[in-house]
């Protein structure tokens, strides 16, 4: 609760140095002018600025984009200020609570219908195959080595991306040599991979959330996201 009032109260700060409703009169739509780098004249006012950006910045990656910036100043200032106060603490309290959990609702369930949708999609070509469990993979080679047991160190290089395209993990990142674990170690689409795929293939993954990481944000993935993986099966360390 704390943090949605702190991202609000920082948004309303950055908001007033130039408001949506003001942008909105303008016909003429020419971007906004940058403020004027000697209005920040204390280290205060500085962080203050920065604070502002960077929270904003926050609440629009959260989808918060109907906040009426005008409004939200009034409120600023009937804190600080000692105005008229519209709300009790409480009532004003749950009023932000209940916005930013419909907001994280909202872009959640945004997440699992853009990933439902690539995966139909994907579904439809002849080179997927689709397991029981809804992954779906592609043999982009075919080794005729072993096939891995749950608990074999596995040797493998890989390339991970979301269904927008963003590359957000790979081996090569980590030096030349493959990365090597057990596949009863890592997510649920991997496993079951890894445990299908003879030593010397190469496969396209398509991981549903449910068996990627599912509501748990990891790095650059966000919660609730569709994964594609190329995975090499290099080898199985004895």
């Amino acid at each position: 609760m704390k943090k949605y009032l702190l991202m609000a109260l920082a948004l309303v700060v950055s908001a007033s140095f130039n408001t949506a409703d003001a942008a909105k009169k303008k016909k003429d739509k020419e971007p906004a002018a940058a403020i004027a780098p000697d209005s920040l004249v204390t280290a205060a006012d500085s962080i203050s600025y920065a604070v502002g950006m960077s929270i904003g910045m926050q609440m629009m990656q959260m989808g918060a984009t109907d906040l009426k910036a005008d409004k939200m100043t009034q409120g600023i200032q009937a804190m600080f200020g000692g105005g008229e106060k519209k709300f009790a603490e409480h009532d004003m309290q749950q009023m932000v609570m209940k916005y930013f959990t419909q907001k994280e609702q909202e872009k959640t369930e945004q997440l699992i219908a853009a990933g439902k949708a690539f995966l139909a999609a994907n579904a439809k070509n002849d080179s997927v195959i689709t397991t029981p469990s809804g992954l779906q993979y592609m043999v982009l080679k075919q080794g005729n080595g072993q096939v891995p047991q749950l608990t074999d160190k596995v040797k493998v290089h890989y390339e991970g991306r979301l269904i927008d395209g963003t590359v957000f993990d790979a081996s090569a990142k980590h030096g030349t040599e493959p990365v090597a674990f057990q596949p009863n170690q890592v997510i649920k689409g991997w496993k079951e991979a890894l445990t299908m795929m003879p030593v010397g293939s190469k496969w396209r993954l398509f991981i549903p959330q449910e068996l990627g990481y599912g509501s748990r944000p990891a790095g650059q993935i966000p919660p609730y996201s569709t994964l594609i993986f190329d995975v090499e099966l290099v080898g199985i360390d004895k």
